[in-house]
């Protein structure tokens, strides 16, 4: 107990509170239990019922703040612990009505003063709360909080998927992934627990009415019979009571149903409630003239009381002028800037003397050459520039040519010409990757070093500049010149800058060569096979559109599968084309008729394919999550927990067969390999997956384990 008291000697009265929350959460459950079991003094019962109301009304207030429904995250439990604390209170004061006649002064004081003394009175409000909690403010909330539960639920595939894209494409790391995947969780979670929680509220409501109608029987009856009292004069005594208990139990209970449906319908709230509600009225003044127009209208109406609607109309007159100047305020603030910009041009009466003049605007031809955007360039500063000048001795320009010639060969597309320029905006020593205007990597090179790479091997470590390899992630140091043959002899893999930049390129073809492949180079494609094969083309053509051959083509390289066999391709989609039009289907298809060459570019130098396999368990799970098929269509429904824990099974598998040196492919069933690729190519991109159907006949095939 020491100990605490020293932790906390030096905490704020708010910081002792919140150390000790748990304490008193713990203490209010115990009340809980205690006032359904032993009568309280009405003294208590006084506080109890005066802290149900305040914690009603901070709690709605607390939502109007909120700017999302995450905010407030223990809403749901909330909810079902101050129901629970109601309930008590209703046990308790029934208890004392029914024994002494006397439930204190709080709710002595809703029976007379709030009702005026009136039974029948007090009966008709305590009606109409309950009807406008359970049937208006109870109902709505229950529906959006189902609704929002579903739409969250049936969202978080394609969030999580999004997500992934975004950590692949580099435009958030590991950490704000992780992040954001948390958020969605906790999101989810959130509205299927307000759906639950908002079943407390309906059955509060309707537990609060039938326990009036037992209190004024029970009432009527203990007078009657047991007291020996008039009829009427027990119907006054035990009917206030009562309807002061009823109404004491649904002021709360109708603020709590208020905050439920505040913070379930909070979706789009930018700041609090308050300002976004006044923002979205007085966002234009046309309405508010409108509307005071037509108050005075109504002011001239006869038998209208005219002051009121006048006063309003006002008002409103009023506040759509104050709008319509601040919006002119705004417009005219905008235009002085677009002046000040277009004075300080170059020639202009108002540009800054002594200032040196600035280039003229550019011509419409100029600014429509800027539009223009290469299919795949490289930015390069200025002390890399000696790599690419061949007046400098650099071979760049020729080892890009190896490269494209080398792509045509690996994947039969003809790479478009890659434009080098110099950016004196980057680092002298660093270079930047395009794929159409689009960033696709960059890295840094010491143009008089080189860089050493510890693959596995290596015997010790050595002393440089540490970096890391751009292509592949991996760990590497830049060394000086003399120390190469030393770190060959390490065991390490040295390189020059030069072929770190082309190895780079050569994969970042790899990974985007299916972007380079447009719908012009497949008409050219198609040119070339129909002078050799014109039957072919002629019937693929009759039946498949440009774009379509484009997209199958994209999807074949996308997967590292070689496009050089182009008769063989064309010939399938003229054959399956018929059948459908379904990208994904003719895929299928072609990858199954080139099976050939997607064996050869797997098995290993003794002619082995060594694979694999998913189980029979994840191949069901993936199969019953498709809803559709191929041919006409599908969508994947699938647990995104259960997706985190294949990808974690599969990246175990992929890590092992690195590990042991070999190439990792994924054995699956034809009927789900299309969709095991696209769940996995996010995380696992240079993971094959191929399908029984693809590995061709007489193959000896080695499986390594299988994905449990």
């Amino acid at each position: 107990m020491g100990a605490v008291q020293e932790s906390t000697a030096g905490m704020s009265p708010f910081k002792k509170m919140l150390h000790y929350s748990d304490i008193g959460m713990a203490s209010l459950v115990v009340l809980i239990v205690v006032m359904m079991v032993i009568p309280l003094p009405t003294w208590l019962l006084d506080i109890l019922l005066s802290a149900n109301i305040t914690i009603g009304v901070v709690v709605l207030l607390a939502t109007f703040y909120a700017q999302q429904a995450l905010d407030l995250a223990a809403f749901p439990t909330l909810l079902l612990i101050v129901t629970l604390f109601r309930l008590a209170l209703n046990v308790s004061t029934t208890r004392l009505i029914l024994l002494q006649a006397d439930a204190g002064q709080v709710v002595s004081a809703f029976g007379t003063f709030v009702v005026g003394g009136n039974y029948v009175v007090g009966a008709v409000v305590f009606l109409i709360l309950v009807i406008i909690q359970f049937v208006v403010i109870t109902k709505g909330a229950e529906r959006v909080a189902e609704v929002a539960a579903r739409f969250t639920l049936d969202a978080m595939p394609g969030k999580q998927m999004a997500i992934d894209a975004d950590l692949n494409a580099g435009l958030i790391d590991e950490a704000g992934a992780k992040d954001r995947r948390l958020t969605i969780q906790r999101e989810a979670d959130f509205y299927g627990a307000m759906d639950g929680a908002s079943k407390f509220v309906k059955g509060d409501a309707i537990a609060g009415l039938i326990i009036t109608i037992i209190n004024i029987v029970g009432g009527l009856a203990i007078g009657v019979l047991q007291r020996g009292l008039p009829l009427e004069r027990a119907l006054t005594t035990y009917s206030l009571l009562t309807v002061g208990d009823g109404l004491v139990s649904q002021v709360p209970a109708l603020l709590f149903s208020t905050a439920t449906g505040v913070i379930v319908t909070r979706a789009a709230g930018q700041t609090d409630l308050g300002r976004d509600i006044f923002t979205s009225l007085t966002a234009y003044p046309r309405p508010l003239f409108i509307g005071s127009v037509l108050l005075f209208a109504l002011a001239a109406v006869p038998g209208l009381p005219k002051i009121p609607f006048m006063l309003l109309g006002a008002f409103l007159c009023l506040m759509g002028y104050w709008v319509y100047r601040e919006g002119k305020i705004q417009e005219e603030a905008g235009g002085r800037k677009r002046d000040a910009r277009r004075d300080g041009a170059p020639g202009a009466p108002g540009a800054p003397a002594g200032e040196p003049p600035k280039p003229a605007p550019a011509s419409p031809e100029d600014v429509m050459r800027l539009l223009t955007v290469d299919p795949m360039e490289a930015e390069i500063g200025y002390a890399l520039i000696p790599l690419v000048d061949p007046a400098q001795g650099g071979d760049m320009l020729d080892r890009i040519g190896t490269i494209r010639k080398q792509m045509a060969v690996d994947l039969g597309i003809v790479v478009p010409p890659i434009r080098i320029r110099d950016n004196i905006q980057i680092k002298p020593t660093e270079y930047i990757l395009r794929v159409r205007g689009a960033e696709t990597g960059r890295g840094e090179l010491l143009p008089d070093h080189y860089l050493a790479m510890d693959t596995g091997g290596a015997e010790e470590e050595l002393v440089g500049i540490p970096t890391t390899e751009p292509a592949f992630g991996l760990p590497a140091v830049w060394i000086p010149p003399e120390m190469r043959d030393r770190a060959e002899a390490l065991g390490y893999t040295v390189v020059d800058a030069p072929s770190v930049l082309a190895t780079h390129l050569s994969e970042t073809i790899k990974r985007y060569g299916a972007d380079l492949l447009t719908r012009q180079e497949v008409q050219k494609l198609a040119d070339m096979v129909k002078e050799a094969a014109p039957a072919v083309v002629e019937e693929m053509m009759a039946s498949l559109s440009l774009g379509e051959i484009q997209k199958v083509l994209q999807n074949l390289v996308r997967e590292q599968v070689p496009v050089r066999d182009l008769v063989s391709i064309f010939e399938a989609l003229a054959d399956y084309g018929k059948v459908s039009r379904s990208v994904d289907f003719l895929t299928e298809r072609v990858r199954e008729s080139l099976s050939r060459l997607i064996t050869l570019k797997i098995q290993d130098e003794s002619g082995v394919v060594t694979v694999a396999t998913l189980s029979p368990n994840w191949e069901q799970k993936v199969k019953e999550a498709v809803e559709g098929d191929l041919m006409r269509g599908w969508q994947f429904n699938m647990d995104p927990r259960e997706v985190q824990k294949m990808l974690a099974a599969v990246s175990r598998g992929v890590e092992e067969m690195s590990m042991k040196g070999l190439m990792p492919v994924l054995l699956v069933h034809p009927d789900v390999r299309l969709v095991v690729r696209r769940l996995l190519e996010g995380s696992l991109p240079t993971l094959f997956v191929i399908s029984y159907n693809e590995i061709s006949q007489g193959v000896q095939l080695k499986s390594v384990g299988m994905v449990e």
